[in-house]
């Protein structure tokens, strides 16, 4: 990434349509786990065994402010046969809607025959290929690489997905072969927000859903798992129309599920991935559970606004109340900045409040620092409390910049890393001075690299 901050400033850029990059390969090479890599974060449902992937599953991902949607295949194989040749029909229809296609193969096994019938389905595709050695986890392995120029697909690049090695080297190659970006176009209206409505089973995402709409949209019973498949609806609350989806209760982990509840998982993630703020529904008059701390997880892990909404609140009574209010102190801790409203779905009780509660954590998703305001109020803040001393010496932040919005990212230019301690305190001073209740807040430092003894060269990230 460039180490020049104004740069920086310059991510929030409004574009055309996104580049498409595919990731393929036969399976258990690893394409999952590069998926991660790429876009940051543990999204794709990564296992060691092969067949874990099954549809083209698309991510956002950004790379030195450029956007672009990476797709996960599962495993192509040629000759497949019943599932595996639809997971294969899948890979090559991604190939067909890709930019560009990074093509995996396993370095410590080398280049097999499925690995050269792969080569030939790419070159039918006529579609920028670059060729990925993967899991070279030590330098011997990144050596063995050489031997896949027999692929012909050219220079193969030794990466470890797991590890991190190579990997923004290959994302500069990846950004050098997608198209060139489109002209920047003005912003046009925008359509209606998008909620997810999100909880495990049988909390009242439905009847949440049926009140605010004030018809039946959505199927209703006691029993838990009515719903399966996303419903999306267009609510109007408070004078403005909401895009909800009501989805499927999250009752376990995606790589724990099977057969029905594994789609309905992976639709729930790719809800709450399309959306701009999640509606996490809990029920207020039972004691938040570990499902229901997945689910507020999967949430912030994939940068959404947030509002928790308790539900029930007519089956609450005073003692409840009492231990509710502990539960949160100790469940929601590493969460207080999300909004909270109390309402009952089936009562309508409070309902009314949950577009305002809406519309405060979107506007902190999209909130902007002046950047001259951040490093003020930065510089006060470093040197009433400056970072403890480590070796001797002490990592100071020279300079800050806020490198994007919806969720808020903020980027810390610095002498040396820093303690993960101190960089939650930055956290919990900037939400003072500034607010973003409701937003998560993505803080990356840069430490400035040195060249030599005491040289002075980039930053990294």
């Amino acid at each position: 990434m460039s180490d020049s901050p104004a740069e920086l400033l310059s991510v929030d850029v409004v574009e055309g349509p996104v580049p498409v990059v595919a990731v393929v390969g036969r399976p258990n090479v690893g394409k999952s786990t590069l998926v991660n890599r790429i876009i940051g974060r543990r999204q794709a449902v990564v296992e060691d065994v092969p067949g874990v992937t099954r549809d083209r599953v698309p991510y956002d991902a950004q790379w030195n402010g450029r956007r672009f949607t990476v797709v996960d295949t599962g495993g192509w194989e040629p000759d497949a046969r019943d599932r595996a040749a639809a997971i294969a029909r899948q890979a090559e229809m991604a190939v067909q809607t890709a930019d560009v296609v990074v093509f995996v193969v396993d370095v410590s096994v080398g280049a097999t025959d499925v690995d050269e019938a792969a080569v030939k389905m790419l070159r039918r595709s006529h579609k920028p290929v670059i060729l990925v050695a993967n899991k070279a986890d030590n330098q011997n392995l990144e050596l063995e690489a050489v031997s896949l120029w027999s692929l012909g697909l050219g220079e193969p690049h030794p990466i470890s997905a797991l590890h991190g090695r190579g990997s923004g080297d290959l994302l500069d190659d990846i950004l050098s072969a997608l198209p060139d970006p489109p002209p920047i176009v003005e912003d046009g209206p925008r359509g209606p927000r998008r909620v997810a409505l999100v909880g495990r089973p049988n909390v009242g995402k439905s009847s949440l859903l049926n009140k605010v709409s004030k018809e039946e949209r959505a199927v209703v019973d006691s029993v838990a798992g009515t719903t399966v498949d996303p419903v999306d609806s267009l609510v109007e609350m408070d004078g403005e129309v909401w895009q909800f989806v009501d989805t499927a209760g999250l009752r376990k982990r995606v790589n724990q599920a099977s057969g029905t509840e594994y789609y309905a998982s992976l639709r729930t993630a790719g809800a709450v991935e399309a959306a701009e703020v999640a509606v996490v529904l809990l029920d207020s008059s039972e004691v938040i559970s570990e499902q229901d701390q997945r689910v507020l997880t999967q949430v912030v892990e994939a940068g959404r606004a947030l509002v928790i909404a308790f539900n029930k609140w007519d089956l609450v009574d005073a003692d409840r109340r009492i231990f509710l209010d502990k539960e949160i102190d100790r469940e929601l801790k590493r969460i207080p900045w999300a909004v909270r409203v109390n309402i009952s779905a089936k009562t309508g009780r409070a309902v009314d409040k949950l577009a305002p509660a809406l519309r405060r954590a979107l506007d902190s998703w999209e909130r902007r620092v002046p950047t001259g305001a951040l490093n003020q109020w930065l510089t006060a803040l470093t040197q009433a409390t400056p970072h403890p001393v480590r070796g001797g010496r002490a990592p100071r932040i020279l300079f800050a910049t806020q490198a994007g919005v919806a969720p808020p990212r903020f980027v810390l230019f610095t002498t040396g890393p820093l303690d993960a301690g101190y960089i939650r305190f930055v956290e919990r001073k900037l939400r003072e001075e500034f607010g973003f209740e409701g937003s998560p807040i993505e803080i990356s430092v840069k430490p400035r690299k040195k060249t030599g003894p005491g040289g002075r060269g980039k930053a990294h990230g």
